[in-house]
């Protein structure tokens, strides 16, 4: 079993269960009581007014998470308080895995977050390719 803490939460990878951390997710994670969570909408790959920064699915991806990092920062957080994210992959195939694992290893390391990656029909305008929600915890 993988337990590794994390400010302020425990990410924890069972032994019987695979290991997740090159996908870019943990298995599970727990929240002491009394710890405050922030809750950050789905970010896609906008510049600050509101843009989709490129038709690329990869620098929509890197964009999203920094837009998470932008989010989390205005409650002073950082990513490293995410406990969980919530990603949304428009016409999701297995090609699409490695840019977003590289996008989490890049921000969270060996330690990711846990995460449900989910496939979808569309987002909300056509050129939206992938969205990023988060849970993070502040102490």
């Amino acid at each position: 079993m993988t337990n590794t803490e994390h400010a302020p939460h425990t990410l924890v990878n069972p032994d019987g269960l695979h290991d997740p951390t090159p996908f870019g997710y943990s298995h599970t994670a727990v929240v002491p009581a009394g710890t405050e969570l922030v809750l950050v909408s789905g970010q896609y790959g906008s510049r600050p007014d509101g843009a989709v920064v490129s038709p690329d699915f990869t620098e929509q991806v890197d964009q999203a998470f920094r837009n998470i990092a932008t989010a989390l920062a205005a409650h002073d957080l950082t990513l490293a308080h995410v406990v969980q994210l919530r990603t949304y992959v428009v016409a999701h195939d297995v090609s699409k895995l490695g840019p977003i694992a590289a996008a989490v290893q890049a921000n969270w390391g060996a330690t990711p977050p846990t995460q449900t990656l989910l496939g979808v029909a569309s987002l909300a305008t056509p050129d939206v390719l992938f969205e990023v929600e988060a849970v993070a915890a502040r102490p």
